[in-house]
C-alpha cells in the first residue's frame, strides 16, 4: 500500500485560483403585445322581448277568407275573444262551433282556423310564453261581468301599445299577468259543460297528432301516406278519422295548411314563386302553379297582384 506520502491529491493538480465568473444584468425581456381574439367568444346578440300584441279579428282577415280559414299555427300563445258573431273553428283538425263570448287559448304551435262573417267582431291577443295553458282552451263565458272584464284587460293591453311612454313593455307584461291570473281563476270556475272538449275520443287524438305533424313537416313535399306511416296506421283509416273529428279529408287539412302559407308569402314578402312553392311543400314550381290555381281560381302571380 503506498505510503500517505507518494499520494498525490486531486486538489493539488487544480489551479491554485479559479477563474472570475462575472455575472452581467440579464437582459430585460420584451413582452410580445397581447393578441385579442375577439371571434373566440362572440358575445350573444339578445333576443327582442316578446310582449301580448292586440289585433283585430277585422282586420286579420282583412275581407278574404284564407286568412282566417285556412289552416295555420303561431309561435307564441294567443288567445282568441269573440265578442259577436258565431262560425266553426277548427282546432287540431278537431271542428266546433263558436259564438259571442267564447274565448279561446291555443298554445304556441296549434294548427287552427276559423270562419268569418262581416258579423263577427273580436280580438287576437299574441301573448308571450308565460304562465299559460299547455292545452288548448274553450270557454263560452255566459256571465256579463266576465265579458267586461276579459275586454277591458285586453282594451288594456292595446292602449299601451299605441302610446310612447316609459315602462310601456312593463306595463305590457303586467296587464298579461293579470290577464293569464284571471284566465286560469275563469277556467277553473267554468262548468265542464261550458268547455269544448277536443280529446273526447280516439280519433281526435289521432287528428290532433297528425296535424301536429303537419304543422312541424308541411314544407317539406311529403304525402298522406308518409304522415300515416308516422302514426302507425293506413292513409285509408286517417282519412276516415279525419272526416270524423273535423269534416275534413287528411289530405284537405295537408293542402289547406301549405295553400295558407302560400297565400302568406305570396302577400307578405318579395320572395320568388320558386322559392315560395318549394317553401310550401311543393314538389316543383308547376306542380304548385297547377294546385294554387285549382284551390283559388287564380295563378300565383295572378293573386298577388290582387287586393
Amino acid at each position: 500500500m503506498p505510503s500517505m506520502s507518494s499520494l498525490t491529491w486531486l486538489g493539488d493538480r487544480l489551479p491554485m485560483s479559479l477563474p472570475r465568473l462575472t455575472l452581467l444584468p440579464m437582459a430585460e425581456r420584451k413582452h410580445a403585445p397581447q393578441r385579442l381574439h375577439l371571434q373566440a367568444r362572440a358575445k350573444a346578440i339578445p333576443r327582442p322581448v316578446q310582449t301580448a300584441e292586440v289585433t283585430s279579428i277585422s282586420r286579420i282577415s282583412q275581407g278574404v277568407r284564407w286568412r282566417t280559414e285556412a289552416m295555420r299555427s303561431y309561435d307564441r300563445p294567443v288567445l282568441i275573444w269573440f265578442t259577436r258573431g258565431q262560425g266553426r273553428i277548427t282546432i287540431s283538425g278537431c271542428s266546433g262551433g263558436y259564438g259571442a263570448h267564447s274565448a279561446v287559448f291555443l298554445p304556441a304551435g296549434t294548427m287552427h282556423g276559423f270562419t268569418v262573417t262581416p258579423a263577427v267582431l273580436g280580438s287576437v291577443v299574441r301573448l308571450s310564453a308565460r304562465d299559460w295553458p299547455v292545452e288548448p282552451v274553450h270557454l263560452r263565458l255566459r256571465e256579463v261581468h266576465l265579458h267586461r272584464e276579459l275586454t277591458g284587460m285586453i282594451d288594456a293591453i292595446e292602449r299601451e301599445q299605441t302610446i310612447d311612454a316609459d315602462g310601456k313593455t312593463r306595463a305590457i307584461a303586467h296587464h298579461e299577468g293579470l290577464l293569464s291570473i284571471w284566465f286560469d281563476r275563469t277556467q277553473a270556475a267554468t262548468p265542464i259543460t261550458e268547455q269544448a272538449n277536443v280529446k273526447s275520443s280516439t280519433a281526435l287524438r289521432l287528428t290532433e297528432a297528425f296535424t301536429s305533424l303537419v304543422e312541424r313537416d308541411f314544407c317539406h313535399p311529403l304525402g298522406v301516406q308518409h304522415y300515416a306511416a308516422q302514426l302507425g296506421v293506413t292513409p285509408t283509416h286517417l282519412t276516415r278519422v279525419c272526416r270524423i273529428a273535423s269534416g275534413r279529408a287528411a289530405l284537405d287539412i295537408l293542402s289547406d295548411r301549405r295553400h295558407f302559407e302560400a297565400c302568406r308569402l305570396l302577400k307578405d314578402t318579395d320572395l320568388a314563386v320558386s322559392r315560395i312553392a318549394s317553401q310550401s311543400g311543393f314538389a316543383s314550381p308547376a306542380y304548385f302553379t297547377r294546385a294554387f290555381r285549382s284551390k283559388s281560381g287564380l295563378s300565383p302571380t295572378e293573386f298577388r297582384h290582387t287586393r
